[in-house]
């Protein structure tokens, strides 16, 4: 399985990415519900299972619904995996919200789940290892260390295991309406494809020279080419309410999750606290901001 993103395992250019989604945009509109999640779902079932390798691999994990539906499909293929999920504390603070939700939802549904929880020394390792890797491709800005300290924390996690080949649930976000941008829009599929092409910019390129500088693989479900067609044939209204986002993959996950399909999750850096490691660490530098500590670097 290639992913649309990559072309000879290298990172398909900008204008390559803006054709590729361009391509997929339909005047076709669905107006069955009831069908129409059943349709998405056999789809999420099949672009999990074409991502299966004949090897044990990992998951990057969060208890978040598209983790976790990834996971626990993952676990009815019978597939052999690992769930793994990172986080940063520090004396003064709690347990990562991500630690505490990964560690509930795995022992409920019964996933294989690895964490760990970093200390300011190894989590500043980890920061400055990202800092060096993104800036070769002028990706140091705070959200892109951020995000990227918790897949490379995870990713140096799992290859204690030797695992290299991953899934994530990177896309989800921009086809179900995940995102807060979404609730300021009317037209909400339309900010959908504006987040998918923007995405190249904002993860793709990120993501890629992270799995570059560490030798590892990342799949992408949600980013499957007929996953994408359907989702966005589907009214804005289904996905969004001022109440819920992503409101219909959570309808369909509940079936397998129960009320885990319903947490309400942060973005990575925020959810596993790597943001709050930065904070710390700029304050213990002398620097006010954030971004002034990692311009330091």
């Amino acid at each position: 399985m290639t992913e649309l993103w990559l072309k000879d395992k290298e990172l398909v250019l900008k204008e390559e990415w803006f054709e590729l989604i361009n391509s997929l945009k339909s005047d076709k509109s669905v107006t069955n519900k009831a069908e129409a999640k059943k349709v998405l779902k056999d789809k999420l079932i099949a672009t999990i299972k074409s991502r299966i390798p004949n090897q044990k691999f990992g998951i990057f994990f969060s208890g978040g619904v598209d983790s976790t539906t990834i996971a626990i499909l993952c676990k009815e293929l019978e597939a052999d995996f690992t769930c793994y999920c990172v986080g940063f504390q520090d004396k003064d603070m709690k347990e990562p919200e991500d630690i505490t939700e990964a560690k509930k939802v795995a022992a409920k549904l019964g996933l294989p789940l690895k964490y760990k929880i970093y200390n300011m020394e190894e989590a500043e390792q980890i920061i400055k290892e990202t800092l060096t890797i993104l800036k070769k491709v002028d990706k140091t800005d705070v959200v892109n260390i951020g995000v990227g300290a918790v897949v490379l924390a995870a990713v140096k996690l799992a290859q204690q295991d030797n695992i290299n080949y991953f899934l994530g649930g990177l896309g989800s976000e921009e086809i179900f309406a995940g995102y807060d941008r979404h609730d300021k829009v009317e037209d909400i599929n339309s900010e959908c494809w504006n987040g998918l092409l923007g995405m190249w910019e904002r993860d793709l390129v990120r993501d890629f020279n992270l799995s570059q500088a560490l030798k590892f693989t990342i799949h992408t479900p949600f980013l499957d080419k007929d996953l994408i067609e359907y989702a966005m044939q589907l009214p804005g209204e289904w996905k969004l309410s001022r109440e819920e986002k992503k409101i219909i993959l959570r309808e369909i996950a509940e079936e397998w999750l129960g009320n885990f399909a319903w947490r309400k999750k942060k973005a990575a850096q925020y959810g596993s606290c790597f943001d709050k490691a930065i904070s710390k660490l700029a304050k213990h530098a002398g620097f006010k901001l954030k971004k002034e500590w990692l311009e330091s670097l």
